[in-house]
C-alpha cells in the first residue's frame, strides 16, 4: 500500500460533524505530514441510508461551512462542496487528484457507520490509505464498559466508569498554516457552490428568528464558551433548571456540528476554573461537565441501539396504547396549548431553532403523558426545528421523558405544567417573553391563565378561547388518563 508520505498527491481530509479547524484529529495528521493538504465536504442529503438533515439544521449547517471555508482560505487551504454520495464521491474524487490518504473523523450512527466502511474499503482497494480518528467524543463508546465487558444501561454508573478512565486528551492546537491543493478546473466529479445546495430558506424566509440568536461557526462557539465561563457559569447546578435566566451554556448545536469539541469544552471549563478566570464553583463545573457526559452516554446508547430514535429502547412500551390526535399534535406544534411554560417552549423552538432543557422535559412530557402521543411524533419535530438536533441526545431524551429507555424517568413522572412553570418561572419573565398576549396577567395566575378572575382577564385584555386557547385537555384528567395507560405495560410485561 502507498504510504501517505510518499504519494504524489495530497491528503485529503474529508469534513462532516467536525467543522472546525482546532482540536480536529484528522485535519491535524493531515497537515503534520508535510503532504499537500485537499480539504471536501459532502452533502449526501439523505443518500446511502442516513437520515436527511431536518430545515432548521440546514439552515446552521450552511453558516457553519461558510465560515470553515473562510477559516482555510485564511490559512491557506480551500474547502469543496460535492453533493451526492459520499460512496461513491469520496473515491471518486481520491482517484482524481492522486491522493495518497483520506482522513475522518468518526460518526457513530448506524448509516454513518457503514457509509465509512464502505468508503475505507473502496479507497483500500485502489491502494489509498484510509484512517479515522475520534474528533466527536471524550470517549469511545467501546472504552466505557461494566466490569464484565458489557454496555452500560444506566448513566451514573457509565459516568463513573468514564471517569475512572482518566481525563479526556488535551485538545490538539490549531494549524496556524495549512499547504493547500488547488483544484483543478474541469476535474471530475466537480464542486458545487455552497450556495446550490439550497440549505437556508429564502421564500418563505424563516430564519430572521435564528440569525438574531446565533453565530454559526468556530469562531461563535469560542466566544459562547467564553462568554459561559466568564460570566454564565457561576450557580450553574442550581440555576441550570431556570430557562428566565442566562444560565445554560447553549453549546449544544456548534457540538452537533463539531464547531467546537468536547475536549476543549472540559479543559476550557477546567482552566477557567483553576485559573481564577472564572469565580463559579467546583459544584457548578461538575454539574456542567456531567451534562457533557449525558451527551457521551446519548452516543454510548446509540452506538449500541442503531434504532434508538424508532424503536422503544424498552419492548414493554411496544404495547403502548398510543393516540392518533392531529388537531392536539398541531396545537402542541405551534405553542397554543393553553398551559403556558409548553407554549413558550414551543414558540422560543420555533423563533430561534432552541429551547431550554427543563422546558425541552416539560413540553416532551405533555405530549406524551397528556396528549398521550407517540414521542416518535415529538422527536421528529424536534429533529426538523432544532439547530442542535443531535442524532444520538434527541432520541435518548425523548425516550427518558416517555420512560421506554434506558435510565429512564419512571412512566409515573408526569410534570405538571403549572407547577413546573410556577417553579421554574417564578416571576414569569420566560412565559412573558414568548407568549406575549397574556403578559400583563398577574404572576399568581400567569402559569394557568383560566384560572384568573375576569377582571384580570379584562385588565390583561385577554379573552380565553379568542386571544389565548383555554388549556387543550384538562391536567387531571390527562394525568389519570396516562396512569391508566402505563398500567396496561405491567400486565404486558
Amino acid at each position: 500500500m502507498t504510504s501517505p508520505s510518499s504519494a504524489a498527491g495530497p491528503i485529503i481530509v474529508w469534513f462532516r460533524d467536525d467543522l472546525r479547524l482546532s482540536d480536529n484529529p484528522a485535519l491535524r495528521k493531515a497537515v503534520d505530514s508535510g503532504a499537500p493538504v485537499l480539504c471536501i465536504y459532502v452533502f449526501d442529503d439523505g443518500l446511502d441510508g442516513q437520515r436527511p438533515l431536518g430545515a432548521a439544521s440546514k439552515w446552521w449547517l450552511h453558516g457553519s461551512l461558510e465560515h470553515l471555508a473562510g477559516e482555510l482560505e485564511k490559512a491557506g487551504a480551500s474547502l469543496e462542496v460535492f453533493k451526492g454520495s459520499a460512496i461513491d464521491f469520496v473515491p471518486r474524487i481520491a482517484k482524481a487528484v492522486g491522493a495518497g490518504a483520506v482522513y475522518w473523523n468518526r460518526r457513530y450512527t448506524e448509516a454513518g457507520i457503514a457509509v465509512d466502511k464502505a468508503v475505507k474499503q473502496a479507497l483500500r482497494e485502489t491502494d489509498v490509505a484510509a484512517e479515522s480518528f475520534n474528533g466527536h467524543l471524550l470517549y469511545e463508546p467501546w472504552e466505557v464498559t461494566t466490569k464484565a465487558g458489557d454496555p452500560v444501561k444506566v448513566f451514573t454508573p457509565f459516568w463513573r466508569a468514564a471517569r475512572a478512565t482518566g481525563d479526556p486528551a488535551r485538545p490538539l492546537p490549531r494549524p496556524r498554516t495549512i499547504e493547500g491543493w488547488p483544484w483543478k478546473k474541469g476535474t471530475s466529479p466537480a464542486p458545487v457552490k455552497l450556495a446550490s445546495l439550497e440549505l437556508e430558506p429564502t421564500k418563505p424566509d424563516w430564519a430572521g428568528g435564528m440569525r438574531d440568536a446565533w453565530t454559526r461557526g468556530e469562531a461563535g462557539a469560542q466566544e459562547r464558551l467564553s462568554t459561559f465561563l466568564d460570566s454564565e457559569m457561576k450557580g450553574y447546578a442550581d440555576n441550570r433548571n431556570r430557562p428566565d435566566m442566562a444560565s445554560t451554556s447553549r453549546l449544544s448545536p456548534y457540538l452537533r456540528f463539531g464547531e467546537i469539541s468536547p475536549r476543549q469544552v472540559w479543559h476550557a471549563g477546567h482552566a477557567a476554573l483553576e485559573s481564577g478566570r472564572s469565580d463559579a464553583g467546583r459544584d457548578d463545573l461538575d454539574k456542567f461537565l456531567s451534562e457533557i457526559g449525558w451527551r457521551e452516554f446519548s452516543y454510548h446508547l446509540l452506538f449500541y441501539n442503531p434504532d434508538l430514535a424508532r424503536r422503544n429502547f424498552n419492548a414493554r412500551f411496544d404495547a403502548f396504547p398510543w393516540k392518533t390526535d392531529s388537531r392536539a399534535l398541531s396545537a402542541w406544534e405551534k405553542g397554543m396549548t393553553g398551559y403556558p411554560i409548553v407554549d413558550a417552549g414551543l414558540r422560543q423552538l420555533w423563533t430561534t431553532g432552541w429551547m431550554h432543557n427543563r422546558v425541552r422535559m416539560i413540553v416532551a412530557s405533555f405530549l406524551i403523558k397528556h396528549l398521550m402521543l407517540d414521542w416518535r411524533v415529538g422527536e421528529a419535530w424536534f429533529w426538523d426545528t432544532l439547530v442542535d438536533a443531535d442524532p444520538a441526545n434527541n432520541a435518548a431524551s425523548w425516550q427518558w421523558v416517555a420512560g421506554s429507555g434506558a435510565d429512564a424517568a419512571p412512566y409515573f413522572r408526569i410534570f405538571n405544567p403549572i407547577g413546573q412553570g410556577e417553579k421554574f418561572d417564578p416571576k414569569g419573565d420566560y412565559v412573558r417573553q414568548w407568549v406575549p398576549e397574556i403578559a400583563m396577567l398577574p404572576d399568581r395566575v400567569l402559569h394557568s391563565p383560566w384560572t384568573a378572575a375576569p377582571h384580570d382577564l379584562r385588565r390583561a385584555n385577554i379573552e380565553l378561547g379568542k386571544t389565548y386557547p383555554k388549556p387543550i385537555v384538562d391536567h387531571d384528567d390527562a394525568r389519570a388518563r396516562a396512569l391508566k395507560a402505563f398500567e396496561t405495560l405491567k400486565s404486558a410485561a
